[in-house]
């Protein structure tokens, strides 16, 4: 089975356009006023109108309240609603039910004992997204291109499937799915020239890589 792609902090139209041309298949919009990939709802709107029916698309918060988190999802109309932040496995409820939307949650993980985590949120969370944790001090939860050790997750199973994220490039990613045993993966930064600047040739060469199609560039 092809593995799945996300492409994640997509904020120009450059960006949309090359995630839905490299074959992507989900596209992430975020909401985080600390993020450079941070998106005013209008700008949210047009792109989501671009992607809609090309990928599924995905609204990233963190910590948000429900007037945020409400605001986003009626600008984005999205499959998928991604807490990305210290959200509990009941909050994560609650914002299912309330908004009727489809759920991906964010664990952030450094050893071996945060996997324990995911399983409070295989109930609620439609999907599960392991992500390195965050720097001492950082302002924002994720996007800062830090891998955490793959393996931890190779061989453990879950009984929501899951997305491997967390300092993947195009150059790593092939060898991250292999570590992880992946089968669906997420980038951000990795496929940026500068913070919140996507790259349109760095997001063709991760797709290319992520799926094994062609040799990762060096």
């Amino acid at each position: 089975m092809a593995i799945l792609v996300k492409i994640c902090g997509i904020n120009t139209v450059e960006a949309a356009d090359a995630a839905v041309r490299a074959g992507a298949d989900f596209g992430g919009l975020v909401f985080h006023p600390r993020s450079p990939r941070h998106l005013t709802f209008e700008a949210a709107r047009a792109l989501s109108g671009r992607l809609r029916g090309r990928l599924r698309l995905v609204a990233l918060v963190a910590d948000a309240d429900d007037a945020l988190i409400g605001a986003a999802i009626e600008a984005v109309r999205p499959d998928f609603l991604q807490l990305h932040g210290g959200e509990s496995p009941a909050r994560a409820a609650a914002l299912k039910s309330r908004f009727q939307v489809a759920v991906i949650k964010a664990v952030p993980v450094a050893d071996g004992g945060d996997l324990a985590a995911a399983r409070a949120f295989e109930p609620v969370a439609d999907m599960l997204l392991f992500d390195a944790r965050a720097p001492d001090g950082a302002a924002r939860p994720g996007g800062h291109g830090a891998p955490f050790d793959w393996q931890l997750l190779r061989g453990r199973t879950f009984t929501r499937p899951w997305f491997l994220a967390g300092g993947l490039t195009p150059v790593n990613v092939a060898r991250a799915v292999a570590g992880a045993d992946a089968s669906a993966v997420d980038v951000s930064s990795g496929v940026e020239s500068a913070p919140g600047v996507k790259n349109p040739d760095l997001i063709a060469a991760f797709v290319s890589a992520a799926r094994g199609s062609v040799e990762a560039p060096t």
